[in-house]
């Protein structure tokens, strides 16, 4: 027994061990805990932009809505009334706009005829 020390080496080393084991596991559950807390936060913060996207597109869709129906309640615009017919020169420039829009198609035969028809009286 020369080699061995008696008395208090044993319950200084189980000391020892108790507490290299106590401070390990108190580390390798912070670490977890922290993990833990980093995926919470991250799941936290996914959910909150899903929400804000959700919003934002009924933000959008709302919006269109309204413009839809501020459109549909406005008057649909109106083209204004053709002017009278200018007596003389004037007579010869509205005939050859009539004619012109005959040729263009704008104006059928009978709309063209009605149209001359009432120009000249």
């Amino acid at each position: 027994m020369l080699g061995r020390r008696a008395g208090r080496g044993g319950l200084l080393r189980a000391a020892a061990t108790t507490a290299v084991v106590a401070g390990t596991a108190t580390a390798v559950s912070g670490g977890i805990r922290g993990r833990q807390d980093a995926r919470a936060q991250q799941a936290a913060e996914a959910q909150a932009y899903e929400q804000q996207q959700q919003q934002a597109q009924m933000d959008a869709a709302a919006a269109q809505a309204v413009a839809a129906q501020q459109a549909a309640a406005q008057p649909a615009y109106a083209a204004p009334p053709a002017p009278a017919a200018a007596p003389g020169g004037d007579m010869m420039a509205q005939l050859q706009n009539l004619a012109s829009m005959h040729s263009q198609g704008i104006l059928s035969d009978e709309e063209f005829a009605a149209a001359k028809a009432k120009l000249l009286g």
